[in-house]
């Protein structure tokens, strides 16, 4: 940002009495290189969960609305109801209830790109569910490179999660896509990173400008005798002091400015390009809703037109990620509970979002000439008529 900050020229070396108007002054030399910060799991928390509002928009609606899809239990078919794993996915634990647990799931997904479940067994099977903080825990790997344990704790307190004697692993891992580790996923809020970064100095130099009353800072310029003097060391420092402690801020907007013989006042005004920190903002949120696959429209960011309203972004979203990300949460938890002949899914039937789509579908159904009236029926999953019944 700009301020009053550096010394132009070395204080270390003696001044040369030449004779020019910006012999001495205080100003900000041109840009470094860019500072990102860390994709480490606590940075990915801190800066874009914690800080931006964009990444934690995105985390919390992209969870929310999968965990409050409901998990159903099939077996041959037939949808179950008392089965003990319907209780499960319902009370996971004593203090959960399941949709809270699937919340913290998807989540992590986002944050992390991993979730871990650990399966508490009981006399009948898996009899808890406990879904473990992905920053705690590490995976451990046997001699063919495969994970053989996980040990999860903080400091000095761990335990090791070990496979059981029949070879299963009583922890599930879901994990998103990741070309380059075998072991952990790549989380959206890391190829997000950048562009949160972006954001977040946007929003900081909004508010050093507004902190500065919205104006860019000068250059204060001392000219001395004939354009020859030069500031002494201590003049420097405190005359930058006190043009901190007395001007800068905006509880100090509009304060006129008393200045001593040879001191003169050169305000800098932002280039264009400078002044265009709405629209980088704004740039920078499409960017973080595209890795996280959450239509901009729905965040109420300016300038997307993909979609030609409201209701197609909502089911784009749903459709594109959504679905596909409750679909491999699903498919975990079947492998992992090593389930054989019952099997996890979700009721796609009771997502409003895409109930259009469903009555659409019907209507193309029922004025079908193609098909017959019993296949119409077995198409809608009703039973077949008796013979001679009527429809």
């Amino acid at each position: 940002m700009f301020g009053l900050t550096t010394r132009k020229g070395d204080s270390s070396r003696a001044p040369e009495a030449k004779g020019t108007v910006l012999s001495d002054l205080i100003a900000l030399h041109g840009m470094g290189q860019p500072s990102w910060t860390g994709r480490d799991s606590a940075s990915l928390t801190t800066n874009g969960f914690g800080r931006n509002v964009i990444a934690y928009r995105c985390v919390q609606m992209i969870a929310d609305a999968a965990s409050a899809v409901p998990l159903i239990l099939c077996q041959a078919g037939e949808r179950q109801y008392d089965h003990p794993l319907c209780r499960l996915l319902r009370s996971p634990n004593p203090d959960q209830t399941g949709q809270a647990l699937l919340e913290e799931v998807y989540g992590h997904l986002q944050i992390h790109g991993n979730a871990y479940l650990e399966i508490i067994d009981g006399d009948q099977g898996a009899a808890a569910l406990y879904c473990l903080r992905p920053d705690r825990v590490q995976v451990q790997t046997g001699r063919d490179g495969w994970p053989s344990a996980y040990t999860y704790g903080a400091g000095t307190h761990k335990r090791v999660i070990s496979r059981r004697p029949d070879g299963s692993m009583p922890l599930i891992h879901l994990r998103l896509f990741n070309p380059g580790d075998d072991r952990y996923g790549q989380a959206p809020m890391q190829v997000a990173g950048n562009a949160i970064d972006l954001h977040n100095t946007a929003m900081a130099w909004n508010k050093s400008l507004l902190d500065n009353a919205a104006r860019p800072s000068g250059a204060l310029v001392y000219r001395g005798e004939a354009g020859a003097g030069h500031l002494t060391g201590d003049q420097f420092d405190r005359l930058k002091a006190e043009l901190s402690e007395t001007f800068q801020g905006a509880r100090h907007a509009g304060r006129p400015m008393l200045l001593d013989g040879g001191l003169d006042w050169k305000p800098m005004s932002l280039s264009p390009a400078e002044m265009d920190f709405i629209d980088l903002k704004n740039s920078a949120s499409r960017d973080i809703a595209l890795a996280f696959g959450v239509p901009p429209m729905l965040l109420g960011i300016p300038g997307d037109n993909t979609y030609s309203n409201y209701q197609q972004a909502v089911l784009a979203f749903w459709r594109h990620t959504i679905l596909p990300l409750i679909g491999k949460v699903v498919a975990g938890l079947n492998h992992g509970l090593g389930l054989s002949d019952v099997e996890i899914g979700f009721d796609e039937e009771r997502i409003d979002a895409l109930a259009d789509g469903r009555l659409a579908r019907l209507d193309l159904l029922l004025s079908s000439d193609v098909l017959t009236s019993e296949e119409k029926r077995l198409a809608l999953g009703y039973p077949a008529l008796p013979e001679g019944g009527t429809q």
